[in-house]
C-alpha cells in the first residue's frame, strides 16, 4: 500500500483550504489565503527534506520557516491597526539565510535563531491579545482574541519543537527527527492557519472598500467629513495632536467619553451596524481608540464588545415587545450577524432565550 508522508498530506489539505478561503472571503481574505499558501509550501519542503534529502532543501527550509511567525504576526497586527509593517521584520529571514549557508561554521546558529524568532513573535501575539483589535467587528472581538492567543501559543509550541530537534541532532544524530517534524506540523500548521482564517472572517473591510480603494482623482460620493453610513467623522488628530498617548484616562475623562459614547449609541444607533469596529467608533467620536476602550471598560466594567452587544440586546427586546417580526428579522435589525451569537448574548444578559422572553410577555 502506498504510504504518503504526513507533510505532503498536510500540504495538500492546506492548498484546498486556501482555495476555499479565497472563494469564501475574496479580497478581504487575501492575507489569510497567502499565509495558508506559505504554510503549504513550508510543509511541502519539509516533506522533500525528510524523504529525498535534497541538499538545497536543507538550506531553504529554515528560511521559509522563519517567514511563518512574521506572517502570522502581520495578519493579526492588521487586525489591531491599519499601519504599514516596519521593514526591520525582513531582517529575520536574512539572518536565518546567513546562518543556514554557514552551517559548517555555526552548526547551531540557525536553530538558536529560529527558537528566538518563534519565542519572540509568539510572546508578542499573546501580549497583543490583551488589547482590543481596532479593525475587527466588535461582535467578533472575543474569538479573534482567542485565535490570537492560540496562534501565539502555537508559535511557542514550535519553539519547543525546535529545541527538541536540536537536542535530537546533538545526542541522537537526528534519529527521531522525522517523527518530531511530522507530529509538530500536524498540530502546529492547521491550528495557526485556522487562527489566521478567523481574522479574515472577522475583519471589516468596508472602510477600505468605500474610501481607501478610491483613486484620489475620483470625487467622493459623500463629504469627506462623513462616514460610509452618513454620520459625521471627527478627526482624532485635530482634537488630540498625539493619538499615540497613553490609554489611561482619569475618572472625569472617562465619564465625559462615556457620555459621548452613550449619545452616539442612542441618537445614531450605531450599534445596529454589524460591521462596526473600535477604529470606526474612534473616528466618529474623535477619541483615540485605546482611550475609548479604556474609558468604556472603566465605566461599564466590561469590554466594548460586550457593551455594544448590550445595546443590541436592548434594541432586540424592544422589537420583541412591540413587533411581530421573526427572531431572524429582529437579530439582523439589531446588528447581529448570526443567530447563535444573538441567542448566546441574549441569554447572557437576560437569562432567557429570545423565544422564551417573547412568550413571557404574552
Amino acid at each position: 500500500m502506498l504510504s504518503i508522508p504526513v507533510p505532503f498530506v498536510v500540504s495538500l489539505l492546506l492548498i484546498i483550504a486556501a482555495a476555499l478561503l479565497f472563494l469564501t472571503l475574496g479580497k478581504s481574505g487575501q492575507k489569510s489565503v497567502w499565509f495558508t499558501i506559505l504554510c503549504a509550501t513550508c510543509t511541502f519542503v519539509v516533506g522533500m527534506r525528510w524523504t529525498l534529502d535534497l541538499q538545497w532543501v536543507r538550506f531553504v527550509q529554515p528560511i521559509l520557516a522563519s517567514m511563518l511567525p512574521i506572517a502570522a504576526w502581520y495578519c493579526f497586527a492588521k487586525a489591531h491597526h491599519n499601519k504599514r509593517p516596519a521593514f526591520w521584520h525582513i531582517g529575520w529571514p536574512i539572518l536565518i539565510a546567513v546562518c543556514s549557508f554557514n552551517y559548517a561554521q555555526w552548526p547551531f546558529a540557525t536553530d538558536m535563531a529560529l527558537i528566538a524568532l518563534y519565542l519572540g513573535y509568539g510572546g508578542a501575539l499573546i501580549a497583543s491579545s490583551l488589547t482590543v483589535p481596532e479593525e475587527v467587528r466588535l461582535s467578533n472581538v472575543q474569538r479573534v482574541v482567542v485565535a490570537e492567543r492560540v496562534a501565539g501559543s502555537m508559535l511557542l509550541f514550535s519553539a519547543s519543537i525546535d529545541s527538541m530537534l536540536s537536542f535530537d541532532f546533538a545526542f541522537y544524530r537526528g534519529e527521531h527527527g522525522p517523527a518530531i517534524i511530522s507530529l509538530s506540523y500536524l498540530i502546529l500548521i492547521p491550528m495557526v492557519v485556522g487562527a489566521v482564517a478567523i481574522v479574515g472572517f472577522s475583519t471589516s473591510t468596508r472602510d477600505r472598500d468605500n474610501n481607501a480603494a478610491m483613486p484620489r482623482s475620483t470625487p467622493m460620493p459623500f463629504p469627506s467629513s462623513l462616514d460610509a453610513d452618513g454620520s459625521e467623522i471627527v478627526d482624532v488628530t485635530a482634537t488630540n495632536p498625539s493619538p499615540e498617548n497613553h490609554a489611561q484616562v482619569s475618572e472625569e475623562e472617562s465619564a465625559d467619553i462615556m457620555a459621548k459614547f452613550d449619545g452616539l449609541m442612542h441618537i445614531k444607533q450605531t450599534y445596529r451596524d454589524p460591521d462596526i469596529t473600535l477604529s470606526r467608533l474612534s473616528r466618529k467620536l474623535g477619541i483615540p481608540a485605546k482611550q475609548l476602550s479604556s474609558a468604556v471598560n472603566k465605566c461599564k466594567g466590561e469590554n466594548i464588545s460586550k457593551v455594544i452587544n448590550a445595546y443590541r440586546i436592548e434594541h432586540a427586546k424592544t422589537l420583541l415587545e412591540t413587533t411581530k417580526d421573526s427572531i431572524t428579522e429582529i437579530y439582523l435589525a439589531s446588528g447581529f450577524q448570526t443567530k447563535s451569537n444573538f441567542n448566546r448574548e441574549f441569554l447572557r444578559i437576560t437569562g432567557q432565550t429570545p423565544s422564551a422572553y417573547r412568550q413571557s410577555l404574552q
